[in-house]
């Protein structure tokens, strides 16, 4: 995840009771990176926060849409059940079964995050992660 970016790397889909969106990507690991960007930034206004910490985070799924299911749904984790912002994420290695990360995190601080909107799960329902046209393309689907 890149935190320099400012501009919206995803398309809202339309679903009745949930929130999908599209993210592309360059390669897998730019694809991986935004989708992880994109929820952030549906769930969290960002403001200054203060020092940031290094996780090291490994995940594991059986195919690429698996994997971006479980990636999210760790990320979605450290935010709801460790208080952890993730701010930036730098994947290491990616294949279509493993994700080897580094995120830097911030505390969860009222005073400093306003929550936009609260996900409570990244679901399977319409997940997809293809190649099309020398891109890459995740369908993502969010639980509220």
């Amino acid at each position: 995840m890149d935190s320099s970016t400012s501009s919206t790397t995803f398309t809202f889909l339309d679903h009745t009771a949930d929130l999908g969106i599209m993210v592309t990507g360059l390669d897998l690991r730019n694809l991986f990176e935004k989708a992880a960007h994109s929820m952030m930034q549906i769930m969290i206004e960002e403001r200054p926060a203060g020092k940031t910490s290094s996780l090291q985070l490994s995940v594991s799924g059986e195919d690429y849409a698996d994997l971006m299911v479980r990636w999210l749904g760790e990320i979605l984790y450290l935010l709801q059940g460790e208080g952890k912002v993730v701010t930036c994420t730098e994947i290491s290695s990616i294949t279509q079964t493993d994700i080897n990360a580094t995120l830097q995190t911030v505390p969860f601080n009222p005073k400093q995050h306003e929550v936009l909107t609260e996900i409570k799960a990244v679901t399977y329902h319409r997940i997809e992660v293809v190649s099309e046209n020398d891109r890459w393309k995740a369908t993502i689907i969010f639980d509220l």
